[in-house]
């Protein structure tokens, strides 16, 4: 890839608690091609767990933008997991949300 092209970068490494669902995961995500041509992006599992996304644009909008929408669908992906993936179990995550942007609490996955 051409660096010089595509001056703005960056690394996404998302944790998953198997391989497995990092495994559904990136084939998932991988299924859509990036929209625009000044955007690219690449999909790798960094061990067995870690979902690694790259990307590198043309502009710092045109990486907001994509990033943006990957975060979209990542949340689609993980709700789906969540609600209904018999694997699936709220185990205490290594950081705290307190404070993310855009994060929704409360989410249990468990039928009222």
């Amino acid at each position: 890839m051409d660096e010089a092209a595509f001056p703005w970068a960056l690394t996404v490494r998302i944790p998953f608690p198997s391989a497995r669902l990092a495994s559904v995961a990136i084939r998932t995500l991988s299924v859509d091609p990036e929209l625009s041509p000044l955007v690219r992006r690449s999909f790798s599992l960094q061990g067995e767990t870690v979902l690694r996304t790259d990307y590198r644009a043309t502009t710092n909008r045109m990486l907001r933008v994509a990033v943006n929408g990957f975060f979209d669908s990542l949340g689609t992906v993980l709700h789906v997991m969540e609600d209904l993936d018999v694997d699936v179990v709220h185990h205490k995550g290594l950081e705290t949300l307190d404070g993310a942007q855009g994060v929704q609490q409360g989410r249990t996955g468990t039928a009222a």
